[in-house]
């Protein structure tokens, strides 16, 4: 099967195209057969638009939107030159419908429809936030295997941070989700704040490792906010507030490059420590056999090598998955892999009108 899947959930336009082949095989006993799933990636092109909102400090929706209308075709033109096959070769159009920004959804959803059109393909409309979790569960180019269930999945990225309890490859329950800023958009925020540019979390991690070579200066506490709460809810924004106070009473101190690298680092450390109290103790009450870490912010080294020390340190009996760095970010690829799964999952969805496909940019996914 080749799948083309299409991602513009938000600023980054996506096109990837993957082939999918899946093998039966017996485990563990003879009358069980689950599928071996292998996924290659043909090509996958992503169009970033960080110039476009950097004198922002943030996305703007209708400028992103516009961004998308331009890029979209090339991005399609190069991922098929990248592949070397033709649309005929397509079987299947997955495009992300939600959540996300509604402008820069439709973009993508009309343009995917156009194509099924035109080229008389099937289409199937994916959830933003199923894609993240399916680039981490098809690491190493395969499904999960049979034992790695019940799985809690922490999906971090600039517009969500939420907790999903994963029963099954379409079977999901959230258990937590932010209350007001998500953790990528309050690296963003901060990076604003302190005049670092965008996006934030990039800039705000090296300043962070720049800061471990010195020594502990100006002793900057920030808090960990909910992080002693008993529900697995997150907010952001009071940790915002409290970086905003500070720089505003040390105004003298906002040339000192080791007061921000200090700051940085302290900021990064309270975002991780919530992330990863929250998520560890979500798997303990779940009996989760599999913690997976996905979704922009997943990208932080800090933050991977903390989660897999902690997972360590608590003598947790359980597997820890974080996609490649470069499947992190928003990217067609893991639009594609999710299609493979939705169309698995519910078959007759292969065959459904392009005129049935509708963005939805508060798509819930349990």
């Amino acid at each position: 099967m080749i799948i083309l899947g299409i991602e513009t959930s938000c600023d980054d336009t996506g096109i990837a195209i993957i082939k999918v082949s899946d093998k039966k095989r017996p485990i563990p006993a003879p009358e069980q057969v689950r599928c071996r799933v292998n996924f290659k990636i043909l090509s996958n092109v992503v169009s970033s638009q960080i110039k476009t909102h950097a004198p922002f400090g943030g996305v703007v929706p209708n400028l992103a939107a516009r961004e998308h209308l331009k890029n979209i075709t090339p991005c399609l033109k190069t991922a098929f030159r990248e592949a070397c096959i033709k649309p005929r070769q397509i079987d299947l159009i997955a495009v992300t419908i939600g959540p996300g920004l509604i402008p820069s959804l439709l973009i993508g959803v009309n343009f995917a429809k156009t194509l099924a059109y035109v080229w008389k393909k099937s289409i199937i409309g994916i959830n933003h936030i199923e894609a993240h979790i399916i680039a981490a569960l098809t690491i190493n180019s395969q499904q999960l295997t049979i034992n790695g269930f019940p799985a809690i999945a922490l999906v971090v990225s600039g517009g969500h941070t939420q907790l999903v309890l994963i029963r099954k490859i379409g079977d999901y329950k959230i258990v937590g989700e932010t209350r007001d800023d998500a953790a990528g958009e309050c690296f963003d925020k901060v990076a604003k704040l302190l005049r670092l540019g965008y996006p934030g979390g990039p800039i705000i991690s090296k300043m962070a490792e720049e800061y471990k070579t010195l020594n502990t200066k100006y002793k900057i506490q920030l808090p960990r906010p909910m992080i002693q709460h008993k529900n697995y809810d997150f907010s952001f924004s009071g940790l915002k507030t409290a970086v905003l106070y500070l720089t505003r009473d040390n105004k003298d101190k906002l040339e000192d490059e080791s007061f921000i690298q200090e700051l940085c680092h302290e900021v990064q450390q309270a975002i991780t420590d919530v992330l990863i109290e929250k998520t560890i103790r979500a798997a303990k009450e779940y009996k989760a056999k599999t913690v997976i870490l996905s979704g922009g912010v997943a990208a932080n080294e800090e933050l991977r090598k903390q989660f897999k020390l902690k997972i360590v340190n608590c003598k947790l009996k359980i597997d820890f998955l974080v996609p490649p760095k470069n499947l992190c970010m928003d990217n067609g690829a893991m639009i594609a892999m999710a299609g493979y799964f939705g169309a698995k999952r519910h078959p007759a969805s292969r065959d459904n009108s392009w005129k049935n496909i509708k963005a939805d940019a508060n798509l819930r996914i349990g």
